[in-house]
């Protein structure tokens, strides 16, 4: 049970800091579970990312799988479930009650200076908390300096053309599975 409630404390708190997305708030997620409550280590922390990436639906679906590495420790795979659900649900209900509260009142407020205040601060926070993000996830997944150039290598490839972003994964994959990173 306390880790139910841990779970829905976690997710809840972090629901009403995801400015910029689910994402923007993984640091503060991998330094919960896996340094925390210690459900996750940094390699599976770094697992569940890629495959809450990969597959299809929203980016966010890193909660549910850390909510079930969490519930499956308590209580195996029906643990894992609920605590799967439990942080999804927490993820999603508070963040979406803030919004439509927000929301009703924001339109109201449309030649406030303090609504103007807020909308130019939200993007330099969003930038910054995506970048930790990328950083803590670098660094979750353990690489050495190949990867580490394999990325800045498709970084540069992504800002500087116009390149189909599925030939540069498609390539990283086929480098990654030859052993080359």
């Amino acid at each position: 049970m306390r880790t139910y409630l841990s779970l829905l404390g976690l997710f809840g708190g972090l629901s009403l800091m995801s400015i910029g997305g689910g994402n923007a708030v993984l640091p503060e997620m991998h330094l919960r579970a896996v340094g925390g409550y210690h459900w996750l280590t940094n390699s599976q922390f770094a697992d569940i990312f890629s495959i809450s990436q990969a597959a299809p639906g929203p980016s966010i679906l890193i909660v549910s799988l850390v909510g079930y590495a969490a519930g499956l420790q308590v209580a195996g795979v029906a643990g894992g479930v609920i605590g799967g659900v439990i942080a999804t649900i927490a993820m999603i209900v508070p963040a979406a009650v803030l919004m439509y509260l927000v929301t009703t009142s924001w339109q109201r407020a449309r030649e406030s200076k303090l609504r103007y205040a807020v909308e130019k601060g939200f993007a330099p926070l969003t930038v910054g908390l995506i970048l930790a993000t990328s950083l803590v996830m670098s660094r979750a997944a353990g690489h050495d300096w190949r990867a580490y150039l394999l990325t800045a290598a498709a970084t540069v490839i992504f800002v500087r053309t116009e390149t189909n972003p599925l030939i540069v994964v498609a390539a990283a994959a086929v480098l990654g599975y030859f052993g080359f990173v």
